[in-house]
């Protein structure tokens, strides 16, 4: 039986009609959307600490002059930090006679300090600015480093001020840890970045710091 003449003219168009379908709509399609990499968060907290510290730079510690708590009577208040720069060792007061004994670097003949303090501010991993005496002993120095696993001053600050000016002096780490246990900074008191990170930890603004 023939189909009939309908059937015939519909069966032809089909085809056509697909491929006429298939290429408008590539022709109309939208382009494709160009999705950009994703940038990967920065680092903070625990986690930066982490990774940054894998990449400071290590030196090995005499057991010896090591971070320890020890025996330490003394008439000042649980909470106080104590440099003694002579033994080149800072001491956090704790409760019922004990100290936690840290090493430490202090500032070479005619760059020490003394004096009672408080701590005005804390950074974490804070940028260097060297102040204008030290720029003008120093003029190699730049004017500004970013704060990273490298710096000058480490993994941790702690800013001391008399009478809410600011001293110029700081507790901080350091980027060469060889060096503790010597009169060597410019007058800031370097700690290795492990031990910075516990006193930061311990020590609230407003503390008092004694450096003798």
């Amino acid at each position: 039986m023939r189909a009939p003449a309908t059937l015939l003219l519909l069966g032809a168009l089909l085809p056509l009609g697909a491929c006429n379908t298939r290429t408008t709509g590539l022709a109309n399609a939208p382009a494709p959307v160009q999705v950009a990499a994703a940038t990967p968060a920065p680092l903070t907290g625990e986690a930066r600490d982490k990774a940054w510290m894998k990449l400071a730079p290590d030196a090995p510690v005499d057991p010896k002059i090591a971070r320890t708590i020890i025996d330490y009577p003394t008439r000042e208040a649980p909470g106080t930090v104590i440099v003694v720069t002579k033994e080149r060792r800072l001491y956090y007061v704790l409760p019922d006679g004990k100290a936690v004994r840290y090493p430490v670097a202090v500032g070479h003949a005619g760059m020490a300090w003394a004096g009672t303090a408080e701590v005005d501010r804390k950074g974490e991993w804070p940028d260097w600015n060297p102040p204008p005496e030290m720029l003008a002993r120093r003029p190699d120095l730049p004017k500004r480093l970013e704060g990273g696993p490298t710096s000058p001053i480490g993994a941790r600050a702690l800013y001391l001020a008399e009478g809410k000016k600011d001293t110029l002096f700081r507790i901080h780490g350091t980027n060469e840890p060889e060096k503790i246990g010597q009169a060597v900074s410019s007058g800031c008191i370097r700690m290795l970045n492990a031990d910075v990170m516990d006193l930061y930890d311990r020590v609230p603004i407003g503390a008092k710091v004694v450096v003798r």
